[in-house]
C-alpha cells in the first residue's frame, strides 16, 4: 500500500498543454472520419450565416452557441462510445448494440431539439423580412 502512494507521486502529471493537443487531436480525427460530425459543422456555419444576416439578438446568439457546444460535444461523446465498443468487441452482442444506439439517440434528440430551436428563433425574423407578418 506505502509503495503504491510512492509511485503515484513520482509519477507526473501531464503539461496542460499536452492536454489541449489530445483534445484537439481528438476533434481533428472525429472531423475527419465521421460524417455527422461534419453534417453538424455546416449546420452551424449555415446558423452563423443567417444569424448575420437577419441580425439576431445577443440572447439568440448565446442559444446558438450553447447548441453548438451540446451538439457537437454530444457526437464526440458518440464517436467515443462507438470506438470503445469496437474495440471491446466484434461480435455481435445486444449491450454492444445498447451503448452504441443510445448514444446515437442522445445526439439525435439534441439536433431534434435545436432544430426546434432554431425555428423559434429564425421562423419570424424569415416571415418578418418576406413580409408574410
Amino acid at each position: 500500500m506505502i509503495e503504491k502512494k510512492k509511485d503515484r507521486r513520482r509519477r507526473r502529471r501531464t503539461p496542460l498543454y499536452k492536454s489541449f493537443g489530445f483534445a484537439i487531436r481528438g476533434i481533428w480525427t472525429c472531423l475527419k472520419t465521421e460524417r455527422n460530425i461534419r453534417i453538424h459543422c455546416l449546420a452551424a456555419v449555415l446558423v452563423v450565416i443567417f444569424g448575420a444576416w437577419l441580425k439576431i439578438s445577443v440572447t439568440e446568439w448565446l442559444a446558438c452557441l450553447g447548441l453548438f457546444g451540446m451538439i457537437m460535444g454530444l457526437e464526440l461523446m458518440n464517436t467515443a462510445v462507438e470506438a470503445v465498443v469496437d474495440l471491446v468487441t466484434e461480435e455481435y452482442r445486444p449491450l454492444a448494440e445498447k451503448a452504441k444506439d443510445v448514444a446515437a439517440g442522445a445526439v439525435l434528440i439534441a439536433a431534434f431539439f435545436a432544430a426546434i430551436m432554431g425555428c423559434i428563433i429564425f421562423l419570424p425574423k424569415l416571415a418578418l423580412y418576406f413580409g408574410l407578418l
